[in-house]
């Protein structure tokens, strides 16, 4: 099902449909500041399976989560005062950070070092989702490894079989976001994708 929606100031009945189909434990497909993302809630352990299945991924490739807040990322990510600074200067934005989780996080969506990536787009959208689901969406891009991301949503609902919800708000990017390593004395660049990293290996 496609849905279409205002990208700048969303309907807050198609953002509840939306979640609606998250808590039923659904894969949606969203738009994010960078390009489409594909989602389901944290702490669905057969719809994180069926993300991973949908994707095509492997288990060792990392999900990340979409937050609504620095406050919110703090629950499931270690956010020491250096960090909490570099999240503050560059969130929201087309940025996945990734830092040590709490224990909050579900052991499903752990990586063996035990992090996770973290992320606030800067969209409308987005953050209506998170706000009204009221934990993270756990997510990944709507594009195969590899690939470059289909900025139709309408050709991602073909794409991705298995689909809940697309929610159609026009034309997403085609570069994912840049992927930032903080967990560790010095941040790595991990990917470089639509965030300007300059800053990161200026600092390395």
């Amino acid at each position: 099902m496609i849905i279409e929606i205002n990208a700048a100031t969303p309907e807050p009945r198609k953002i509840r449909r939306a979640v609606d189909a998250l808590e039923a434990g659904e894969i949606i497909a969203y738009p994010t500041d960078t390009c489409y993302g594909l989602g389901c809630d944290l702490f669905n352990k057969k719809a994180v399976d069926r993300l991973y299945q949908i994707k095509g991924m492997d288990r060792s490739q990392l999900l990340a989560f979409v937050c609504s807040d620095v406050a919110d990322v703090s629950k499931y990510a270690q956010v020491p005062d250096g960090v909490y600074h570099i999240l503050k200067q560059f969130l929201p934005g087309p940025y996945c950070f990734i830092l040590d989780a709490t224990r909050e996080v579900p052991k499903i969506v752990q990586t063996p070092r035990k992090t996770v990536g973290v992320r606030i787009p800067n969209h409308p959208v987005a953050l209506a989702l998170v706000a009204e689901l009221g934990r993270p969406i756990i997510s990944s891009t709507a594009s195969r490894h590899g690939t470059t991301p289909d900025p139709d949503p309408r050709e991602i609902l073909i794409a991705f079989k298995g689909l809940g919800l697309v929610l159609d708000a026009g034309a997403g990017g085609t570069a994912p976001t840049s992927v930032i390593d903080l967990s560790k004395d010095r941040p790595v660049v991990v990917r470089e994708g639509a965030g300007d990293v300059t800053p990161f290996t200026e600092s390395a």
